[in-house]
């Protein structure tokens, strides 16, 4: 059940940024919110339209404001068409969002709590903090003794119903996954263009 808060945050935002709002029922919900009496929405300005897409993304991969700056500061690096693709591929290079992509997880909230606790191991290291970044050619594996507990429960059964992005893999015999390339943006539901404009102010 989505809580009232995140129930609003969907609403403002978008159903893309929380998983649990990307329902029939979260939409039939929110609709009953414009009947006939509904007065309709002002039009954005271009600034409010680059602060509500800021927000899309700050909700959808759980960052704070400062993390998101810093993100769009490494792309800014990269002049030209490549800026974009570099602020993609920081914002998908957090492990937290990589373990909800290979489907370890069924959000990217409960991605961060699970690498938090521990459960993750890169290149033979655990790791802690969600926001590492991990890149192309990196092993990540379920901590030996973490591979009993409840969370990855019939994972072997939800993985066989997954299909992760092409940049990915997971093994489910060896409980371990690879980084095979960057992170390719195929997201349709986030304007990063709007984000880099934003912060060029």
């Amino acid at each position: 059940m989505i809580s009232k808060p995140k129930f609003k945050i969907g609403r403002r935002l978008g159903a893309g940024v929380y998983d649990k709002c990307q329902t029939p029922k979260f939409s039939a919900s929110s609709g009953k919110f414009a009947g006939p009496g509904t007065r309709r929405p002002r039009a954005l300005t271009e600034y409010g339209t680059q602060l509500l897409e800021k927000q899309k993304i700050r909700f959808s991969y759980g960052i704070t404001e400062r993390q998101l700056s810093n993100y769009v500061q490494k792309a800014s690096h990269i002049k030209g068409a490549g800026t974009v693709e570099k602020f993609y591929e920081e914002l998908e290079s957090r492990l937290d969002n990589v373990v909800y992509r290979m489907g370890l997880a069924p959000s990217r909230r409960a991605a961060r709590q699970m690498v938090s606790h521990g459960h993750f191991i890169v290149n033979n290291y655990k790791i802690t903090i969600p926001s590492f970044e991990v890149k192309t050619g990196d092993v990540i594996k379920i901590r030996e003794g973490s591979k009993n507990k409840k969370i990855f429960d019939n994972l072997v059964e939800r993985l066989k119903e997954y299909n992760s992005p092409s940049w990915l893999s997971f093994d489910s015999n060896k409980m371990e996954g690879n980084i095979l390339a960057k992170p390719k943006n195929v997201e349709t539901f986030l304007d990063l263009n709007a984000v880099l404009e934003f912060y060029s102010r």
